[in-house]
């Protein structure tokens, strides 16, 4: 099985802050770094670090260069991503002094990709790969339908979510993974703790797919069909939450391919996560399969 990761380029720009900057305040950064990140690849460098054959492909600027080098040292294949003379797309982080992160995107790149590109990179897979997708680049929709001409193993984490979600063909969709939030507007639930009912509709909605719901400090939890599971999380010392529900989904999707169970996997990921969270940065905060494994 091959694993494609079909998402987000991005360069983030880290600003460490004493707290998340209010509406019409200035308030100076206590320390700026910039690193490699967006969903897309954050996922493709969890998904690699876990032991899996991971694909990128998207779009991005010269100015990326090396993010796709570290990518590659992962051992990532980014054979398909399109290099364009545009700018690659910048997320601008802040982190405030109790790890708490706000995030706001420019797409860059993840903006630009064409239909003729993606027809061009689904060529070389088929049946029985793996795809996996964010909604942070275009022709989302176009994507999920051509994988599943395909009959590739469809993945979508719907973040950021936004109405246009309930335009994609969903039911195509093998693998949901989203958190709190996104989990109750799919399923048509105002914000809410009760991570049962979210299951509940959501596996009612979508009978046939996964879904894995992270609820930060609640833990996570798995349904399909009448099948339910959940883990707590794994306590470790917060330095960094950046990445780590990137890493929590690659290596859910890595311990399932393997052969773990529902239950085995999301014990993983949550082990996997607590490892990230405890360390700085996105994909250099993402463990090693032997780490966790």
């Amino acid at each position: 099985m091959k694993v494609l990761v079909y998402g987000s380029i991005n360069i983030d720009m880290n600003y460490h802050v004493d707290h998340i900057v209010l509406p019409g305040e200035t308030i100076s950064a206590l320390k700026f770094e910039k690193s490699a990140g967006g969903k897309g690849a954050n996922q493709a460098a969890a998904l690699a670090k876990a032991g899996l054959e991971v694909y990128m492909a998207g779009k991005a600027g010269r100015d990326g260069d090396f993010l796709l080098e570290l990518l590659r040292s992962y051992g990532v294949n980014t054979g398909h991503v399109a290099v364009y003379e545009g700018p690659t797309g910048h997320a601008i982080i802040q982190l405030d002094k109790n790890k708490q992160n706000s995030i706001f995107l420019f797409s860059g790149g993840n903006g630009e990709i064409t239909l003729e590109e993606i027809d061009s990179t689904l060529e070389s897979f088929g049946k029985g790969d793996l795809i996996v997708l964010q909604n942070e680049i275009v022709h989302l929709g176009e994507i999920i339908g051509a994988a599943a001409e395909r009959e590739m193993v469809i993945c979508l984490n719907p973040s950021p979510y936004n109405p246009d979600i309930e335009t994609l063909p969903l039911e195509r969709v093998n693998v949901f993974f989203v958190n709190e939030i996104e989990g109750a507007a799919m399923a048509g639930l105002p914000a809410c703790r009760d991570f049962q009912a979210i299951l509940e509709r959501l596996a009612a909605r979508f009978p046939a797919a996964e879904f894995i719901l992270t609820a930060g400090p609640e833990g996570a939890f798995y349904a399909r069909g009448k099948e339910r599971a959940g883990a707590p999380i794994v306590e470790s010392p917060v330095l960094d939450t950046v990445g780590a529900g990137d890493t929590f989904s690659g290596y859910f999707i890595a311990a399932r391919s393997r052969g773990y169970t529902p239950q085995e996997a999301l014990d993983l990921a949550a082990r996997a996560a607590s490892i990230a969270v405890s360390r700085p940065g996105a994909m250099a905060s993402v463990p090693r399969a032997d780490e966790v494994f």
